[in-house]
């Protein structure tokens, strides 16, 4: 997708470009949120880890998405972590001159808006399907969303980029119950399963 601020324009701005490596922490719940965060390339996982050791995937921005940007207009600490699945490189504005920059051009702010609610409905519908009580159903809407945000249409068009443990991490369940539902599926002609990744 292309990005939400223009690179130029966040350089221009005072931003840097940074890297990051796989399981790299970007920050974590806790944090004072000092900093505007957006994708050049790469994915990221926003997620928490519970007291058990189980960890709950809210969301995987990739590239062009920004992070967790609401944090920067609330006096609050993160409430979740940022975490880096794959190489990234992601573009660091201080909060200081993102907000100026925001400030100063009503079409930014409306952009950022517009962007920030769509991700929004889409966390809607994604707590709605995980509170779904059977397994099964929890795995297909799951899917069915990100297939939907991701714009595929046709039958086995969308390879699902998650492993079989994220995959248990975004919808609660344990990652055993995820490889049954998704050979159930597989059997039902639901999915198909090529070279161990999932196409729904």
């Amino acid at each position: 997708m292309p990005m939400i601020i223009d690179e130029e324009l966040l350089l221009s701005s005072g931003a840097e470009p940074v890297r990051y490596k796989v399981n790299d922490i970007i920050f974590k719940e806790g944090d004072v949120p000092k900093y505007y965060f957006q994708i050049k390339t790469g994915t990221v996982k926003i997620n928490n880890y519970h007291e058990d050791g189980r960890e709950i995937i809210h969301s995987i921005p990739f590239d062009g998405h920004c992070l967790v940007e609401s944090s920067l207009f609330i006096d609050k600490d993160y409430p979740v972590n940022a975490v880096a699945m794959t190489a990234c490189e992601i573009i660091k504005l201080d909060k200081v001159k993102f907000l100026a920059l925001i400030g100063s051009s009503p079409d930014l702010l409306s952009k950022l808006y517009t962007y920030t609610a769509e991700r929004m409905y889409y966390r809607h519908v994604m707590l709605n399907n995980i509170s779904a009580p059977d397994p099964g159903t929890k795995v297909k809407r799951v899917m069915e969303c990100l297939k939907s945000y991701n714009q595929y249409t046709s039958k086995y068009s969308y390879q699902f980029p998650f492993t079989r443990q994220q995959l248990a991490s975004l919808t609660g369940l344990c990652v055993e119950t995820v490889i049954r539902v998704v050979k159930k599926m597989e059997k039902e002609e639901m999915v198909r399963i090529e070279n161990g990744k999932i196409f729904y």
